[in-house]
């Protein structure tokens, strides 16, 4: 091949290896194999190899990098590379709202605020960069520094795939900007001299990446993905950065092309050839500012960079120019900061919670406060080791952390905050569910009844069914894994849960920590027979509770559990079996249960987590029932044997499980059983189901 020949071949391969590189790298399309791409890229080099003198800056092979540099040299930027004044909710964004107002009053006359329309953009947790292009050649890259001066990092940004070496042709320029809705013919696009600013970072996954390699190499481990970006372009040795797959976004302009928003700011710089954020984009009001945050804050996981808020900006750069410049901050722009991943608060209390096997986890009990944007109110210490480890005491004040949207973390103690009044925590020697001795297994504490965990299960999914408080969000999974994390240890605990405590659990999430604790707070009343059958007292079912619950001495149609405790201690076995169908083993059950310090606890633990008893359903005006006693079996067609049995009680009439010569009346559905010829063999009133609808008619 002959010089003039190879000269077209360069040429033509650049721009072939180009137009792939910007498919790629912007626009997220494989036009062809990375194989392929390579062996073009191959040809060029050995071409240039060949030809040096063909070898120009914008070549695809200029981005490995040059040798190593002794230094950074300085540079200074043509116009201040300025910063963003922050904000962290939504009455700091109107205040700074009405600051610009107020401002604008003063150099605008009959200033409406209703002109405000805002461009929206992730703020991306990364390097702050400037690019300079001389006649569609990137020339020249730079660090923020101090705003005036910074360094200039040219050749380690050349090693950037997403980092434009040439623009685009202007008649492709021209073409893009009527595919994106614009009038060429409005912008100056052969800008000799072109700035444009962005961002340069680096994605979770090839964060992951560089740490693993850097620890095998018993190198520095970066703590975040922004400190690595910024280790990267700043290293002396572009080969080093060019083996960090590092991105970038631009979102700046800095010439006047007759941009007239900074919406066009973005839509030109994609016309040239940048990568930009897709996710970016134009709004009208502040409320929908805070949507986009809102959004955003929760959905950012699912992004493969970090980002750790919105720049907020008013779109028309006529008033954002007018604004002009606070202190190292433009007015006309604002970081409207997430929730922070990392708080202090105060540690009010360590309680003990039993998990399903039966291990012990102490958990903190903390001042609520938003961490992630939501509130937490727990964390999990794990085991007693941890609470060693840090040192920690009830009082101190601590730093919570949620890296990662993971379970919140005590991860310090604030020593320095303390002021004596802190209580040191000791792990209990009597388990706090069933009061059997702890025991030690390495570095867990566990009760010594095996079967304390499991039975503590089976306590709170009793609690939670259908004939008891009817909490239906609440299944068994779900019991077992706020039980091992510690988040409840007894069924009153489900009560105090927030929304906080379970939307940072694995696959629980804002929306269904929303209908858990929603459905728990609409299921604080309940019914005087029902809350009796919740608490599980051994040889109390459904009918006992409701003979207990017909025969308490009460006067008002709604009482505290602290009432029910002291009218039940104050019966003795023989009160108890005074009542019909209730024996002695039954009534030994019942006062031996009302006569626990666990148990009397517990009562206690409802009635402050606001728990109330309704007994209205017991003050029926008919009683046309009373003193009948009734048997039901077979399937009912007008209504569930549940509701059947609800309407009995309300009419005065009384329910057994069993037929016996007591018995009044014997309610016979589809496919009755054995109660139905027990009933014929003995005589007792056998009532179909039409005979029973008029029965209970009023």
């Amino acid at each position: 091949m002959n010089k003039p020949r190879a000269k077209t071949r360069i040429e033509k391969l650049k721009t072939e290896i180009n137009k792939y590189r910007h498919a790629y790298h912007v626009l997220d399309k494989s036009l062809i194999s990375d194989a392929v791409l390579d062996s073009l890229k191959k040809e060029l080099f050995d071409l240039e190899q060949k030809y040096p003198e063909f070898i120009t800056a914008d070549s695809p092979t200029q981005r490995v990098g040059g040798k190593p540099l002794a230094k950074f040299e300085k540079t200074r930027h043509e116009k201040p590379m300025l910063s963003f004044n922050d904000a962290f909710s939504e009455q700091d964004m109107r205040d700074w709202l009405k600051r610009n107002t107020n401002f604008l009053n003063k150099s605008i006359s009959n200033f409406q605020s209703s002109i405000f329309n805002f461009y929206c953009e992730l703020k991306i947790d990364g390097l702050a960069i400037e690019l300079v292009y001389e006649n569609g050649v990137f020339v020249q890259g730079s660090t923020r520094g101090d705003g005036i001066i910074g360094e200039d990092i040219t050749q380690n940004l050349k090693t950037i795939d997403a980092i434009p070496l040439r623009l685009l042709p202007a008649d492709e320029v021209e073409k893009n900007l009527k595919s994106l809705g614009l009038n060429p013919n409005r912008y100056t696009l052969s800008a000799e001299h072109l700035i444009v600013r962005g961002e340069v970072f680096i994605g979770r996954k090839e964060f992951e990446r560089v740490n693993k390699e850097q620890k095998q190499k018993s190198e520095k481990i970066f703590a975040n993905p922004r400190n690595m970006a910024a280790g990267s372009v700043r290293q002396l040795n572009p080969k080093i950065t060019s083996g960090r797959k590092l991105d970038s976004f631009q979102y700046s302009i800095i010439n006047n092309l007759g941009q007239k928003t900074h919406e066009e700011e973005h839509l030109l710089l994609k016309a040239f050839g940048f990568k930009i954020n897709p996710h970016n984009k134009p709004v009208q009001s502040l409320e929908e500012v805070f949507k986009f945050r809102n959004y955003w804050e929760e959905h950012r996981h699912k992004l493969d960079y970090e980002t750790d808020g919105i720049v907020a900006i008013i779109n028309d750069n006529n008033i954002f120019n007018k604004l002009g410049v606070v202190g190292k901050a433009s007015r006309g722009a604002v970081a409207y900061k997430f929730s922070p991943k990392e708080a202090a608060t105060i540690v009010e209390n360590i309680k003990v919670q039993i998990g399903r096997t039966g291990t012990l986890t102490p958990v903190a009990i903390l001042k609520p406060v938003q961490v992630g944007g939501i509130t937490i109110t727990h964390a999990t210490l794990h085991n007693y080791d941890q609470i060693k480890r840090l040192e920690l005491k009830i009082g101190d004040t601590v730093i919570v952390s949620r890296a990662g949207d993971v379970i919140p973390q005590i991860t310090t103690v604030i020593k320095d905050l303390r002021t004596g009044k802190e209580k040191e925590f000791q792990m209990p020697k009597i388990c706090p569910v069933d009061g059997s001795k702890i025991i030690k297994e390495n570095v867990y504490y566990k009760c010594s009844n095996s079967n304390c965990g499991a039975r503590n299960l089976e306590n709170i999914k009793h609690f939670v069914s259908r004939k008891a408080f009817d909490i239906r969000g609440l299944g068994e999974k779900i019991i077992e894994k706020f039980l091992d994390e510690g988040l409840i240890s007894d069924s009153a605990d489900i009560f105090e849960l927030k929304e906080g405590d379970i939307a940072t659990l694995e696959r629980f999430g804002k929306k269904s920590a929303e209908n858990i604790v929603r459905e728990i707070e609409t299921h604080k009343k309940i019914p005087l027979p029902k809350f009796i059958y919740s608490l599980g007292i051994p040889h109390i079912g459904e009918e006992t509770a409701h003979l207990l619950a017909k025969q308490l001495p009460v006067s008002s149609y709604q009482f505290s559990i602290k009432d029910l405790t002291q009218k039940y201690q104050k019966l003795t076995i023989e009160d108890l079996q005074k009542i019909p169908d209730i024996g002695p083993q039954v009534s030994k059950s019942i006062f031996d249960w009302f006569h626990k310090k666990t148990n009397l606890k517990f009562l206690n633990n409802l009635e402050e987590a606001g728990i109330q008893i309704e007994i209205s359903a017991l003050k029926a005006k008919n009683l046309k029932l009373k003193a009948k006693t009734f048997v039901l079996t077979g399937t009912l067609e007008s209504f569930s044997r549940n509701e059947a049995k609800e309407k009995i009680r309300a009419l005065g009439g009384e329910i057994s499980e069993t037929v016996s010569k007591k018995t009044d009346f014997v309610v016979v559905g589809s496919d009755p059983g054995l109660k139905f010829k027990q009933a014929k063999k003995l005589g007792v009133k056998i009532l179909e189901e039409k005979e029973f609808l008029n029965l209970i008619k009023f």
